[in-house]
């Protein structure tokens, strides 16, 4: 944890182990005397969506158009980054320029659901991940400090984000995204977190009332039934509120599932240009969907209507308590064991202006669960602005089952109305054994500790992988819950075609509250068995089996089976030819073609093979694919993004234990180009760029069949590119091809050899190869060349603009106070904008000639102290034109705008 997050955490912990006996008022704190007030035109939200790309916003728009509708809630958009990392199926901007055509799309595209205000916080888009701690590493430690910025700038009673957990193709971006979405709903209302914002900026810390994520995990009916039928999620104590995409808008006359299609469309850099129109039927149209995270505020039910989620927080609970009231339940622990009893504190606030009339309490849970209160808990008044905490005695049924999880509901009444709150317990026993997590699901379990929302790790199922034929250590980690010192054994009760050695593994005097792990050794012995998502639900489910004396855990988990190889030697070097000649690829030929996203398509459309040597110094790789309809032919300086159209995917873990693709190697090949040769590049991995940049000595070749009905690429990787040396024992490996049947740079279908949901992110995933006869090397890694240039916003005139009249600072950064510079002229004269600035100190002047929709001239300069002018020559737009000037200086930015004459 940074330090504002410690801070933060330790707050956090510290309000939670309070037990209070008086009632205390909560305020925000004050900001310095000295510090400049904030601007009267702020803007003030009603919901702020927290996504990492232009676009991640894109399915809840039809929720937030509507909200805005049917009871005028006004919503924005903070996008971590501009997306200048991703495709782009238009053209051949890239890096920043590509990030301001992203933003540009973006504002196009929340337009339509009536926003306008959209923050981009200058965080780099560096390639797709599935690593929320590569993530965090690349945008470093002041990502949190800009959201908790505008979030205190902009007010939101309710925050939207993503999904936080390490799901399988879940991008690292995202994750982090939500991640700190959830520490800056907390981080927001502490005085602790980020102080000199409140004492040098003006600003004041907020309390938001509600965080939900975006989507669900179970199953809800579609149609307008959604709204009021209750989803039915996996995880029994999840709350999920949807609101119908088939309902007319009243401003257009159209349905939302049509107006949040539309604004998908404007996302054309991204392909998505060619999604199809939605049904025309209302009744074929399902919901949006938000699960709640965390609620400071007492909310309804699910499945009550259109805008259920956000009642109680934004809208009045019919028979609700007065908004601004707060009800918490806090149960600790979050692990309860049967029969046992444990403590939760329940933490009332009464609103600013109201007082809470005769407050009784009650906490509930499901049948056999009590809850003791005690007495005269409440004062028979709680004055407006003032908070008390009650620990209440919660004990679980002697019977209840580990494993089950139990919503705790804390209900206050008054004299006027309701309302309630909940928060999860999960039953375990004594002594459990849990499967040890892999690098990125162990720093997500972490964290759900450390923002207090352990329930957040059950979104990410337990699992480890083993590859055909071969022997994998797998670790269990035994904890002990108990009152005493616990002694036993832990089994592992796997599927047909494994074993685990030892088959029982001992441990003893595990005190209580302490933790040991014990290791097996599981072996694949069918190796016929299906890998990869061939296999039955993807996997093969075994059970953790701890017996501890007086009782026994049983948990579940799940063996992925990865697809394993041995790489023939060859002591001549294959012809770079494209062609598989006698003897150059001794081994066998290896099925590439299982499919892992997009439309399923018979063999005929996409199906592949891959062939495998190697010599002293270098992998050579042959992938033969069938294919119906060649895709878009890119030119040679478009040779980049793979993912758009016919390619072919290598991908190589040297030492086959890479945790994110930061250590590996990734390399797309296009089979042919518009100059008639086939390109390679490296994405997405240690070292991305233009191929023969990023891997000197690489070759390839291609043969484009005529009549067209497929192709074949060869590529020689020289060991020297990797990232680390070869492992020739467990080298991974994986082989993906990308089928795209139309001419607009999308794809529609993926296949490949070791192949799950985002598997070209997960390298433990891969396909593993031995390489007998390679001489082993000691490990000796190469540091990851990460991209490092991201679009800002001070290059931007649409967030000036926007910057210039809702007074929150460019990027997420602290503003410079208004009395720092200023526009006091702008007149057009011969051909160019007279632009006079007055400014208190030096800095420099990004000055943009605006028309509402382009660029019509730009300088920057470097501007001293008192006045200056900028002639910005006019090189383009229409008549009516504004001068935005971002003003820029070590201590933060300030953004100008001023019609021209």
């Amino acid at each position: 944890m940074r330090a504002a997050r410690s801070a933060a955490a330790a707050a956090t912990a510290a309000l939670l182990a309070a037990t209070l006996t008086a009632t205390q008022p909560v305020a925000a704190a004050p900001a310095a005397s000295g510090a400049s007030a904030p601007r009267s035109d702020a803007v003030d939200l009603d919901v702020l969506f927290v996504g990492a790309h232009p676009d991640d916003e894109a399915g809840a728009l039809a929720a937030f158009g509507q909200w805005n509708e049917a009871a005028d809630l006004t919503a924005g958009v903070i996008t971590v980054t501009r997306g200048e990392g991703g495709g782009n199926a238009v053209g051949l901007e890239e890096g920043p320029e590509l990030g301001m055509l992203r933003e540009a799309e973006e504002r196009s595209a929340v337009a339509n659901a009536g926003i306008e205000n959209v923050y981009n916080l200058d965080e780099l888009d560096f390639f797709y991940n599935a690593s929320a701690p590569l993530t965090d590493q690349v945008w470093g430690d002041d990502a949190l400090e800009r959201v908790v910025r505008v979030v205190r700038s902009t007010r939101p009673e309710v925050i939207v984000t993503m999904n936080p957990s390490p799901t399988p193709g879940n991008h690292g971006h995202h994750q982090q995204a939500a991640r700190l979405a959830v520490e800056a709903y907390e981080a927001a209302a502490d005085p602790e977190a980020f102080p000199e914002q409140l004492s040098e900026e003006g600003l004041s810390t907020w309390r938001v009332s509600r965080i939900l994520r975006s989507g669900a995990t179970g199953t809800g009916v579609g149609g307008s039934a959604c709204e009021t039928t209750p989803y039915t999620p996996a995880d029994p104590t999840d709350r999920v509120f949807g609101a119908w995409q088939g309902r007319t808008s009243t401003e257009t006359g159209e349905l939302w599932a049509l107006r949040e299609r539309k604004a998908q469309w404007e996302y054309v850099s991204q392909g998505w240009a060619v999604f199809p129109p939605p049904p025309t039927d209302p009744e074929q149209n399902g919901c949006d969907w938000f699960t709640l995270i965390a609620s400071r505020t007492p909310y309804p039910m699910p499945g009550t209507g259109q805008t259920a989620a956000l009642q109680g927080a934004l809208l009045p609970i019919g028979g609700g308590l007065p908004l601004g009231t707060e009800v918490t339940i806090d149960p600790e622990p979050f692990l309860v064991l049967p029969g046992e009893s444990f403590e939760a504190t329940v933490t009332v606030l009464a609103p600013a202006r109201k007082p809470l009339v005769s407050p009784t309490l009650t906490v509930t849970g499901p049948d056999g669960w009590t809850a003791t209160v005690p007495a005269g808990a409440l004062p028979r008044t709680l004055r407006p602005g003032r908070e008390v905490s009650v620990d209440v005695v919660v004990t679980a049924p002697a019977g209840a089952a580990a494993g089950q999880r139990a919503a705790l509901k804390a209900t206050l009444a008054t004299r006027t109305g309701s309302g309630s709150n909940e928060a999860a317990v999960e039953v375990t026993t004594d002594v459990r054994g849990e499967l040890a997590q892999r690098p990125e699901a162990e720093v997500f379990a972490a964290w759900t500790g450390d923002v207090d929302l352990p329930k957040l790790e059950s979104l990410i199922a337990p699992i480890a992988s083993v590859g055909v034929g071969r022997t994998q250590p797998v670790s269990v980690e035994v904890s002990n819950d108990g009152a005493a010192a616990a002694s036993g054994s832990v089994a592992l009760d796997l599927a047909d075609g494994f074993t685990a050695s030892p088959a029982s593994a001992p441990f003893d005097g595990l005190a209580p509250g302490a933790t040991t792990t014990v290791t097996f050794d599981v072996t694949n012995t069918d190796t016929a068995l299906p890998t990869s998502n061939r296999a039955p639900n993807g996997g093969y489910p075994f059970q953790i089996v701890t017996d501890y004396g007086s009782g026994t855990d049983t948990q579940n988990a799940v063996l992925e089976l990865v697809p394993s190889t041995q790489i023939p030697q060859v002591s001549a070097e294959p012809v770079l030819d494209g062609v598989a000649s006698e003897g150059e690829y001794p081994g066998e030929v290896i099925d590439s073609s299982t499919m892992w996203e997009g439309q399923a398509v018979p063999p005929a459309d996409a199906s592949s093979t891959t062939r495998l040597a190697f010599t002293d110094d270098a992998l050579y790789v042959l992938v033969e694919v069938t294919d119906d309809t060649l895709g878009t032919v890119l030119p040679l300086e478009d040779c980049k993004r793979h993912w758009r159209t016919d390619s072919v995917e290598i991908t190589v873990d040297p030492r086959g234990t890479s945790s994110n693709t930061s250590t590996t190697f990734k390399t797309g090949i296009f089979p042919t180009t518009v100059e008639g040769e086939p390109c390679f590049q490296r994405d997405a991995d240690n070292h991305q760029g233009p191929g023969a940049e990023t891997a000197p000595g690489m070759e390839v070749a291609s043969v484009v069949n005529e009549p067209y009905d497929g192709y074949t690429v060869e590529a020689k990787i020289p060991f020297d590119v990797l990232p680390d040396a070869v492992d020739p024992a467990r080298m991974g490996l994986n082989v993906l091809v990308y089928d795209s049947d139309t001419q607009d740079k999308t794809g529609q279908t993926r296949i490949g050899w070791s192949t799950f949901n985002g598997v070209q992110a997960d390298p433990f995933r891969w396909s593993l190869a031995t390489l007998p006869g390679l001489a082993a090397a000691p490990s000796d890694p190469v540091a990851p060349t990460m991209p490092d240039t991201a679009a800002l916003s001070v290059d931007s005139p649409q967030s000036i603009a926007q910057s210039a009249a809702d007074g929150v600072g460019l990027g997420g950064g602290p503003e410079l106070p208004a009395r720092t510079a200023s526009i006091t002229s702008a007149r057009e004269t011969g051909g160019e904008v007279e632009v006079r600035l007055r400014t208190r100190e030096s800095g420099r002047a990004n000055v943009f000639l605006w028309d509402g929709e382009s660029v019509a001239g730009s300088v920057s300069v470097d501007v001293g102290s008192g006045r200056t002018t900028v002639d910005v020559p006019v090189t383009g737009g229409s008549d009516d034109l504004t001068a935005l000037v971002a003003f820029i200086t070590d201590d933060g930015t300030l953004a100008l705008a001023e019609p021209v004459d």
